[in-house]
């Protein structure tokens, strides 16, 4: 009993740098995750870096192949407009909830990460800037549990996923965007903030799909 609890104890760590690892991108779609390999680094026996990986592909972030051991795992094209799904309910939720709690200064940040994003000429960075904003407004919601699920949600997009995202939806149209919603915020009207972040999400739900459809033609 000891010996079980030691290794679940030795894997989270691994498990915890691992899916830092693969969120942030450092390990990418495809990249092989050798058992042997991740021992030496955290100066492990093979035990708990399985413990780990087996965890990681219950949450979807690593697959086993036959042959191939784990494997960073590919999120596919239909798997991206899912999560965009679940990002509706998820995020409406937070900001219906954060619009009560709302200050001047959580305003004042918003509109500087607004102003940073204009200045942004690369997915990559529009990306980012995405993110940072919308969770600047759901913060105020003053509920841990929700706000994991929105940053495991985004975990699991990825970066490279994130930046397909911005890539299809530009830079403008979700500018004009994010102020409605930031306007609605400041004049407390939750109600309408949810509704204009419901359409702004499916909008991109609908340039998203548009735009992977292209490429798989193209």
């Amino acid at each position: 009993m000891t010996e079980f609890t030691d290794s679940k104890s030795s894997s989270q760590p691994i498990y915890d740098r691992l899916k830092d690892e693969i969120a942030s991108g450092k390990l990418p779609p495809g990249q092989a995750l050798r058992q042997h390999e991740i021992g030496i680094r955290f100066g492990v026996s093979k035990v708990p870096v399985r413990e780990a990986l087996l965890k990681l592909e219950a949450e979807r972030f690593v697959e086993f192949r036959k042959n191939r051991g784990a494997i960073v795992r590919e999120i596919s094209d239909d798997e991206i407009l899912n999560l965009i799904d679940i990002r509706i309910a998820l995020e409406c939720l937070a900001i219906e909830l954060a619009v009560p709690n709302m200050i001047f200064a959580d305003f004042a940040k918003a509109e500087e990460i607004l102003s940073a994003y204009d200045s942004q000429t690369e997915p990559t960075a529009w990306s980012a800037s995405n993110i940072a904003f919308h969770l600047c407004l759901y913060e105020p919601c003053n509920n841990d549990h929700l706000l994991k699920m929105i940053a495991d949600l985004r975990s699991r997009l990825g970066p490279y996923s994130n930046t397909i995202v911005s890539t299809a939806s530009g830079l403008e149209r979700p500018q004009q965007e994010h102020q409605m919603i930031l306007n609605a915020c400041k004049n407390g009207a939750a109600d309408e903030a949810a509704a204009l972040l419901k359409d702004h999400i499916l909008t991109t739900k609908k340039v998203t799909a548009a735009f992977l459809r292209r490429r798989r033609a193209g």
